[in-house]
């Protein structure tokens, strides 16, 4: 497998001279003394430890809570990329929002034969109770996360969509906070695009998608499935930035065709619902009827225009890692243009040929479940063992339409901080974008996740993976 000697390094060029972008930084970090250096390093752990910013690792044996390692050397984009990377990234989102219309509505792109009919059959995230409804402003996609990688000084691929409920925003919030903490003079040195005003904007955002009987200025919460699910640091931290009420699904009942919260003056109506409930669970009288952390009736009040669900649900259908592959033929479907981030070389292994081809190719190629997510039920070939690659040759032949399987990309490197200096270390990229009537928002930064591990490139936190602070420089 390729080293990170082989990659795209961003913040030096193959002579070693510093890119442009990372001029700034590469001065100020070159003056200052490594000692000092070095007690930042645990500082920045201490804040996170206080601050209480840890994520749940579900392993087979239980849960637990880890705290999410802290890189802090920035990733740097500059203004010119990211640009670039914004247009490519409203053109996939404008697709994906009018995708999920059409599926639920005349499927035009299935009639066109542009994307197979088999992809909705036995597919759980599409939901039959979604047709012929139109949400609040037509947007299905509130916030999205579009998870991008780099193999060179020009090449971003997209490696998923996340459309149902992306997380991560508060880690960016918080790595952005604790940067300017620690380090406020390289902040006047070096002119950075702002990310803290993303809960305003989410905020205004989600209130412009306020239902029919919304009346006066809409009320939104944020519905958590509990303090026991793995992001619930980031539920409770975004309402309390957004100035929302974090609810739970107790706290929550339909009342005269609302859904209204229990307050301390009685129940009073929620217009806008920011939810981190999977659709599974959101309403025991439409989907899992032993669900305890949805609101009983909760579809019967939006399908009648008294609430408005974000994401909406059925939105996980563009999740899929098998509408994935299709993603190109969607974008140009709905957009009538060319994608300008391209997709990942992606292998169906429901084809009989890209099966054949997969499975004589295992230890080259990174094979991924179609509804997986998080790192899990995935096979890295070429860090794989005989014997995991023998394992996964089997769940292959037993039910290839549930895997799809992609080449082993050369993920550019950016420096993590290490005892022994600057070191590199593989890096993706997730931007957080806001849809709503008013049009698409994207946040001028994102979650860079890095792979901690020399040589690694899993850097999903679940699999020890950590995130840094991504700077988007000003013109």
């Amino acid at each position: 497998m390729n080293g990170p000697s082989d990659n795209f390094d961003e913040m030096r060029d193959p002579a070693g001279a510093v890119r442009p972008a990372y001029a700034g930084y590469a001065q100020w970090f070159d003056e200052q003394d490594r000692g000092w250096l070095r007690r930042k390093d645990r500082e920045a752990e201490n804040v996170f430890r206080r601050t209480g910013i840890t994520f749940n690792v579900y392993s087979e044996q239980e849960a637990e809570e880890r705290l999410i390692p802290f890189d802090m050397v920035p990733r740097i984009v500059s203004a010119g990329e990211w640009r670039k990377l914004t247009k490519g990234i409203e053109q996939r989102v404008r697709a994906l929002n009018a995708f999920i219309h059409d599926l639920y509505h005349r499927q035009e792109i299935i009639r066109a034969g542009r994307v197979p009919e088999r992809l909705l059959r036995n597919n759980e995230a599409w939901l039959p109770e979604m047709v012929g409804f139109t949400p609040p402003g037509g947007v299905y996609t509130h916030i999205v996360g579009i998870d991008l990688v780099r193999t060179g000084p020009n090449d971003f691929f997209v490696l998923e969509d996340n459309a149902r409920t992306p997380s991560g925003v508060s880690y960016m919030l918080e790595n952005r906070e604790t940067m300017m903490a620690m380090f406020p003079e390289l902040f006047t040195r070096v002119g950075v695009e702002t990310v803290s005003d993303y809960p305003r904007k989410l905020a205004r955002s989600l209130a412009a998608c306020a239902p029919p009987k919304c009346e006066g200025k809409p009320r939104v919460a944020v519905l958590t499935p509990g303090i026991y699910n793995s992001a619930y640091y980031e539920h409770a931290f975004l309402a309390d930035q957004m100035g929302a009420e974090l609810v739970e699904g107790g706290d929550l009942r339909v009342i005269d065709g609302r859904v209204a919260m229990r307050t301390t003056g009685g129940y009073v109506p929620v217009d806008v619902l920011y939810r981190r409930v999977d659709d599974d669970f959101l309403d025991p009288l439409s989907f899992n009827p032993d669900s305890m952390l949805g609101v009983p009736g909760i579809m019967d009040v939006y399908r009648s225009g008294g609430i408005t669900i974000a994401n909406a649900p059925g939105t996980g259908i563009a999740d899929d890692k098998a509408i994935y592959s299709f993603m190109p033929e969607i974008v140009e479907f709905y957009t009538g243009e060319k994608p300008l981030l391209p997709n990942v070389e992606t292998f169906r292994c429901a084809d009989p040929d890209s099966l054949k081809y997969v499975l004589d190719n295992l230890a080259e190629l990174v094979v991924k479940e179609v509804h997986g997510s998080g790192g899990y039920g995935m096979l890295v070939g070429p860090t794989a063992t005989r014997r995991e690659i023998a394992l996964f040759r089997r769940k292959l032949e037993a039910k290839p339409e549930n895997y799809i399987a992609q080449p082993t990309l050369a993920l550019s490197t950016c420096p993590v901080f290490t005892r022994k200096g600057l070191s590199p270390r593989h890096v993706d990229l997730r931007p957080f974008v806001l849809v709503s009537p008013d049009g698409v928002e994207i946040t001028p930064g994102g979650l860079t996740r890095v792979a901690l591990k020399k040589g690694s490139l899993v850097v999903n936190s679940s699999q020890g993976g950590g995130t840094k602070d991504t700077w988007v420089l000003k013109d």
